[in-house]
């Protein structure tokens, strides 16, 4: 594990989706460890239990849903106005799952899900990058992706569309804002132990997640291994960094073994990815 050195106590971190799961995670692991933290969510509810597990006076809450373009830009500059005037990583975590066939989908649930884990991803990096190059190098964009990211998830087309966008997205400004100094990394976790896992996998569907999940034999991570895997690509040099047992799987059979791979697909609708 990366400890923060005693000279940079007073940075700051803006998270989406911090009123649980990862977003808590990450948002109460740097707190704890002397960041100033900015808590985003449509949960105001969630986000206080969050800040509950930061140390007084190192957070601040701001209500933001990461589709309104317009609203990111009030969230971050009020953000940088608590921390003091900087933001030295913005984490886009905030996202939604999405199960089951393509052709069992709805229309409200496939633009809901591209909107969020998609659109929230391009809009945030786009409102944050002004921020992050005044106060560069040493700035980092970090996005959550997905293990659903590596290879397609049979059972997940929508989503897991979104998590190869956000990979996408990862890759190409890691280019772009390579010259401003600027660090660009995602996280690509499995199934993480969080309240998404006890959703229903799409509005047709009551069966929720985690039993999929186990029924499948996949293990489920600890959500604090993602937060200190978070920890780890804001201090590291990864573009890409994979969380679970799952994700590393899979992207060793997609680089290896990738016709045994796609026959495992074709053969079975048992989500491989996260």
């Amino acid at each position: 594990m990366i400890r923060e050195s005693a000279v940079a106590q007073h940075k700051s971190i803006f998270i989406t989706g911090a009123a649980s799961g990862i977003g808590r995670a990450v948002a109460q692991l740097f707190g704890a460890r002397g960041w100033f933290v900015g808590l985003a969510d449509v949960n105001e509810a969630g986000m206080r239990e969050t800040a509950a597990g930061i140390p007084a006076g190192a957070s601040s809450v701001h209500l933001l849903d990461v589709r309104d373009r317009a609203a990111w830009d009030d969230a971050l500059a009020a953000f940088a106005a608590a921390a003091g005037g900087r933001i030295d990583v913005m984490f886009n975590n905030a996202g939604v799952p999405l199960g089951g066939q393509l052709i069992d989908n709805n229309v409200a649930e496939i633009e809901r899900c591209l909107d969020i884990n998609l659109k929230g991803v391009l809009f945030g990096a786009q409102a944050a990058h002004p921020w992050l190059k005044a106060s560069a190098p040493g700035s980092c964009l970090l996005n959550t992706a997905s293990a659903a990211g590596i290879y397609g998830t049979p059972g997940a087309s929508v989503y897991s569309a979104t998590k190869f966008g956000v990979r996408a997205i990862t890759e190409c400004l890691d280019a772009e804002w390579s010259g401003d100094g600027i660090k660009v990394a995602s996280l690509m976790p499995a199934f993480i132990d969080t309240p998404l896992l006890d959703q229903a996998s799409n509005q047709g569907d009551n069966a929720r997640i985690r039993g999929r999940v186990q029924d499948a034999g996949l293990e489920i991570t600890p959500v604090g291994e993602v937060a200190e895997a978070a920890w780890n690509a804001v201090h590291g040099k990864a573009l890409h960094t994979r969380v679970g047992k799952t994700a590393h799987r899979l992207a060793f059979a997609a680089r290896w073994m990738p016709g045994k791979l796609r026959k495992q697909t074709r053969s079975s609708l048992k989500p491989l990815g996260g």
